[in-house]
């Protein structure tokens, strides 16, 4: 098989998912437009170079719908002969637009592609395009549904995670990102938004909150306790799947999840003799992909099954892996990663992540497959996986390593 080599990765800054918010004015086609003209100027990309645009997001309906990457591609200065493919794996829609891109270099299918992906939550809102596992009974009632914030609540439930665990892992998330903003850890990969004019909209990731601490965050109530206790009663639910657990410890609030954000990421992959061809030098060879089904009531444990798979089909162990990026989607979803693995803290989202800077959900796999990326070069790490937590009870991970 033919390896597949990442050239470059860029993202946007992550711009408040709401009517405020710094990127409300700019469509997911346009963002996505952006980055993709982002990586063609950056690599000197002329005509047709690529052999497809393979992009993700999670809510695909109104402006997000339609096959938004052929959309992207004719709203781009890429050729119209490249053509586009939408895909949807919910939160680990760029990941899996960038392991299907690397899978299909491995397979001889096309040399080159970019992938990535995007969400504007603030314009097109979570769950607007409806889902059959949450609104159909007969599916919903078989498979125990219940909402994320409940599943959050149910792992940090089992795993004996507390508040404070939870709280202490977001400050940290918080000053982490703020130190790296600070030392200018993003710069290779921001890839700063203009307007029709040119000018910039956005230049740096807004949702954070440096000032953020224990006292702050002790002051918050559990977002999900009111829907796990009251109407519709999903504690009740959860019991059902599980019922060795007494209660449901609701810890999760606004502070310790993820943000509502708009973003977009995309990542340039292709063969050695691609980047040969167009005097390009390959940053690191993706060396493993994977994806699994898990639970879909505790929902979002699946990064540990997804790495134990991708580590056994590679012949690695986990201390092979010198930098992670676990999806901070809520925080006991990283803390039992963490947990699983007995990963060190010092080792794992190093920059930050997700909880103070939001998590554009289509765009979120590419976006921490290229903060990977970059730490590597910068920390002089060898290997490193990234890793999601999906709805609906999936997961997905890579492997990348520096070449």
């Amino acid at each position: 098989m033919t390896d597949a080599y990442i050239y470059d990765a860029i993202r946007t800054p992550r711009g408040k998912g709401r009517k405020d918010g710094a990127l409300h004015e700019v469509t997911a086609a346009r963002l996505s437009a952006q980055v993709l003209d982002g990586l063609a100027t950056r690599n000197h990309l002329d005509g047709y170079d690529v052999e497809d645009v393979i992009w993700g997001n999670a809510t695909q309906v109104g402006e997000q719908g339609g096959c938004l990457a052929r959309t992207a591609v004719l709203a781009s200065m890429l050729d119209e002969r490249i053509p586009g493919l939408s895909i949807n794996r919910f939160c680990a829609s760029g990941m899996e637009a960038v392991n299907l891109a690397a899978n299909q270099v491995r397979g001889g299918a096309g040399a080159a592609y970019i992938a990535g992906g995007v969400e504007m939550m603030g314009r097109v809102a979570m769950g607007s395009d409806g889902a059959a596992i949450a609104v159909d009974p007969s599916i919903a009632m078989d498979s125990y549904f219940v909402p994320q914030g409940i599943s959050a609540d149910i792992i940090a439930t089992e795993y004996g995670i507390s508040r404070d665990d939870a709280d202490a892992f977001a400050v940290e998330s918080q000053k982490r990102a703020a130190q790296a903003w600070e030392e200018g850890r993003f710069e290779k990969s921001i890839h700063t938004v203009r307007d029709v004019n040119g000018l910039p909209i956005l230049e740096r990731d807004e949702y954070m909150r440096p000032g953020t601490d224990m006292q702050s965050l002790g002051g918050l109530n559990p977002s999900f306790k009111d829907m796990g206790e009251t109407m519709p009663g999903f504690d009740k639910v959860a019991i059902l799947k599980y019922p060795h657990l007494a209660k449901i410890n609701h810890i999760h609030h606004a502070g310790n999840s993820s943000g509502i954000v708009d973003g977009a990421a995309g990542v340039l992959v292709a063969s050695k003799e691609w980047g040969e061809a167009h005097g390009l030098t390959p940053r690191a060879r993706i060396k493993a992909t994977a994806k699994i089904g898990t639970d879909p009531t505790i929902m979002l444990t699946g990064p540990v099954p997804a790495t134990e798979k991708i580590l056994r089909e590679s012949g690695m162990s986990i201390s092979d892996i010198d930098l992670f990026e676990v999806n901070e989607a809520f925080s006991s979803v990283v803390l039992r990663f963490m947990q699983a693995f007995d990963v060190d803290h010092g080792k794992l989202n190093v920059n930050g992540g997700a909880i103070a800077m939001g998590h554009p959900l289509g765009a979120s796999g590419a976006i921490i497959i290229g903060t990977l990326l970059d730490e590597m070069e910068r920390s002089d790490r060898e290997t490193g996986l990234a890793t999601l937590c999906v709805a609906s009870g999936m997961g997905a991970a890579t492997i990348i390593e520096r070449v």
